[in-house]
């Protein structure tokens, strides 16, 4: 059977990108090709799939060590990599820009929120990833208070725009629109 058609069956019957991937790699398959049919199962497309497995192969798949099958499968989908990109919306497209823009703003946003917020982008969680920023202060030595709350501001506004938006975003926004006269 082809590995990505193992994949998809899996991944039909229930099974975790992260177990599909344990399944596939412990039937002897090399962790490279395993890891691939498992993205191309999700219809990630083959040159992000490529991307994406380039730069974790030396420091997951390069040099497989027995019965850690489940654990590269779980990092591997917490490293983002079987995250499922979302075609986003020109209005999308801005709101990721003003992010973008407070995140450059914020002066020293910790990595793992860096990631958090990048995995959000690419899957389309965008009202996730406003929220997460909003909750947090820019740095006070190397931020800009006004342009972060300035952008975020914009960014909320955007949000309000789309289809059904989550009723968080409107208190959000209140308080981006507050930090930003306050720092005027």
């Amino acid at each position: 059977m082809h590995l990505t058609t193992l994949a998809r069956h899996a991944l039909s019957r229930g099974a975790t990108p992260a177990a599909t991937y344990a399944l596939i790699a412990r039937l002897g398959h090399p962790p490279l090709p395993s890891a691939r049919a498992v993205c191309l199962a999700l219809t990630i497309p083959l040159a992000e799939t490529t991307r994406r497995l380039n730069d974790c192969y030396d420091a997951l798949l390069a040099d497989p060590r027995p019965d850690t099958e489940n654990d590269t499968g779980e990092l591997l989908e917490a490293l983002g990599v079987f995250d499922i990109p979302k075609s986003l919306t020109d209005t999308e497209l801005a709101v990721v820009d003003h992010l973008l823009t407070a995140v450059d703003a914020h002066g020293s946003l910790r990595p793992g929120h860096h990631h958090g917020l990048t995995r959000w982008f690419t899957t389309g969680n965008l009202t996730t990833a406003y929220l997460s920023l909003t909750a947090t202060h820019p740095h006070p030595r190397t931020g800009d208070p006004t342009r972060y709350w300035t952008t975020l501001t914009t960014a909320g506004e955007l949000l309000t725009t789309t289809p059904n938006p989550d009723t968080r975003i409107r208190y959000a926004l209140t308080h981006c629109r507050t930090q930003a006269a306050a720092h005027t």
